[in-house]
């Protein structure tokens, strides 16, 4: 299989999932077409870019938005992983776009895989590895406990305002690609620190960010966890955060 046959592949496997997804955590795919060679996507116009975006210019995100955070993804995550039986396989900052309305949707179905069953497991490796599960670097089978594992990695990042392995805010990346993979694999998985941060939320992100997939929680156990119950009721306008950043470049203001 040449490059370009993966690549078309990839694009024709966004659109099938894409134009098949109706949950409103996930961004719209509205048309596609072919010209010149090159296939075109109309997807939903998120008009404040994505998570990463956010993180890039707040460097952390407070517990109340990232609970209305959390919940908006794990939405997504319920229905792509019980109702369309997909993992996502790249679940990280720059996937999550946001609205001037505070709306978090999951984008980038290029690397997802559609499996046959919600039982189904997959032994590819695919996605950003920064934010893969152990298991899926180590090159073993997996399921949709990887997203989850992301997902943790996600919020730990938008909570501490580093990528969770970096050991320090002056550390900008790590000594060599290998050091981190191994890094991932073989040390203790990152927790938030309980000096700084409510119980709820540390127990959250433990319940994401465990070693054993099958300690992981699922997205659906998730929703009623008490991190994301606690700020239900609370009417966090995560549109408030959003709207007093100055947009991304080369977004239309």
């Amino acid at each position: 299989m040449n490059i370009q046959e993966d690549i078309r592949k990839q694009i024709v496997q966004e659109l099938k999932i894409n134009q098949a997804s109706q949950c409103s955590n996930v961004v719209v795919c509205y048309h596609s077409f072919y010209h010149n060679g090159a296939i075109s996507l109309v997807l939903e116009y998120m008009d404040r870019g994505s998570l990463a975006d956010v993180i890039r210019q707040v460097k952390t995100v407070l517990e109340p938005y990232l609970a209305v955070v959390c919940k908006q993804v794990l939405l997504g995550l319920v229905y792509l992983h019980h109702e369309r039986h997909v993992i996502h396989r790249d679940i990280k900052p720059s996937n999550l776009l946001v609205n001037h309305k505070g709306e978090v949707k999951i984008t980038d179905f290029g690397v997802s895989a559609v499996l046959a069953s919600s039982m189904g497991q997959r032994d590819t490796f695919v996605g950003t590895y920064n934010y893969m599960s152990p298991e899926r670097i180590s090159g073993s089978t997996y399921d949709y406990s990887s997203d989850i594992w992301s997902l943790g990695m996600v919020v730990l990042e938008c909570a501490i305002g580093r990528f969770p392995y970096m050991q320090s805010e002056d550390q900008q990346s790590w000594p060599s690609f290998y050091e981190l993979l191994e890094a991932i694999v073989e040390s203790p998985p990152p927790s938030a620190p309980s000096d700084q941060f409510s119980p709820e939320f540390c127990s959250f992100v433990s319940a994401c960010i465990q070693k054993n997939p099958q300690d992981r929680s699922s997205s659906l156990d998730l929703l009623s966890h008490p991190f994301i119950k606690k700020f239900e009721d609370k009417d966090i306008d995560f549109g408030i955060l959003v709207g007093s950043l100055e947009p991304p470049v080369n977004f239309p203001r």
